[in-house]
């Protein structure tokens, strides 16, 4: 008499729910979310709100310059005049955007040259071995800085985006394909091609909802690098001029000498701005790394009733 196999398949379903669950009672990754929400409620609503109930604007004219923050202007103003608490927040939904697009262009390719190359294995692997020693040796920075030159004025801050994306993918695909050559022969993707799944369905329900925690990791990761660099095309004039965002901020505040003459407001809100998204992320990733990491998880003293332990 054989006891049959119990079925696998719920299991892996269920991954990327109890990753969610793990992911918001952990503390460090919850503050690094309530962060990264906060960031995201700036980008979409701030200019609005920015230009209908404080009545300012990214470029008009306010009529005094380098004037200190006040009660009128928030964050002051700079050495044209113009409110730096508005360049802030519309400089916010700009530079986040540029840096999700390109970190979902980088992840994204990640993903599909990772997971495909260490499922298949054989001659494809090794072509996309290849491919990705190619771009893990190409000198980073002097290619996006000449690309994104070429490119400065036909297409603006997007196809930035889009070269940093494309140039950045290779160390995020180097670690899903170890970890998909781990996962392509545990015992639930058996049974999968066992039953007769294909290849897209066995990749994409059963192998990838165990990536997710490299996945997530690897874009708050890219988030983060993409808003420097553009922000540091941006500081060094390639960009685009007609857009507020945090390094056209920290550009004109360098050319005009904002830090000789003590117009300390002009340029450390964008700096702190990316900072303290460089430390959501960060939580993010600490978050990541203790729900996938038993050893760096910290016991919690247990509570005694009268508030000690």
């Amino acid at each position: 008499m054989t006891a049959t196999t119990p079925a696998t398949a719920p299991a892996t379903t269920a991954q990327p729910r109890r990753f969610r669950l793990r992911l918001t009672r952990n503390r460090k990754a919850r503050a690094g979310l309530l962060i990264l929400a906060v960031y995201a409620f700036v980008a979409i609503f701030g200019p609005t709100l920015v230009t209908h109930l404080l009545g300012q604007s990214p470029t008009a004219f306010t009529g005094q310059v380098l004037a200190p923050p006040s009660a009128e202007h928030w964050l002051g103003t700079n050495q044209d005049g113009v409110d730096v608490f508005a360049q802030l927040i519309w400089g916010t939904r700009s530079s986040l955007l540029v840096g999700l697009i390109a970190a979902s262009t980088s992840t994204v390719l990640a993903v599909l040259v990772g997971l495909v190359g260490g499922y298949y294995g054989g001659v494809l692997d090794q072509v996309l071995g290849a491919v990705t020693n190619v771009f893990l040796v190409l000198p980073g920075l002097p290619l996006v800085i000449v690309l994104a030159g070429y490119l400065q004025g036909r297409g603006g801050s997007i196809a930035v985006a889009i070269v940093i994306g494309v140039t950045g993918w290779a160390w995020g695909a180097r670690s899903k394909r170890i970890q998909t050559v781990s996962l392509r022969n545990r015992d639930f993707v058996t049974n999968a091609k066992l039953m007769g799944e294909r290849d897209a369905r066995v990749m994409g329900a059963e192998i990838l909802p165990n990536l997710l925690p490299v996945i997530s990791s690897t874009l708050m990761l890219a988030v983060v690098t993409s808003i420097l660099a553009v922000s540091g095309l941006e500081f060094l004039g390639i960009g685009d001029v007609n857009t507020v965002s945090w390094g056209s901020m920290l550009r004109q505040a360098q050319e005009r000498q904002a830090l000789f003459s003590g117009a300390w407001w002009w340029f450390v809100p964008p700096g702190a701005a990316i900072t303290l998204l460089g430390a959501a992320a960060g939580l993010v990733n600490f978050g990541v790394d203790e729900i996938t990491n038993p050893r760096l998880r910290v016991p919690r003293a247990p509570r005694v009733k009268g508030g000690r332990a």
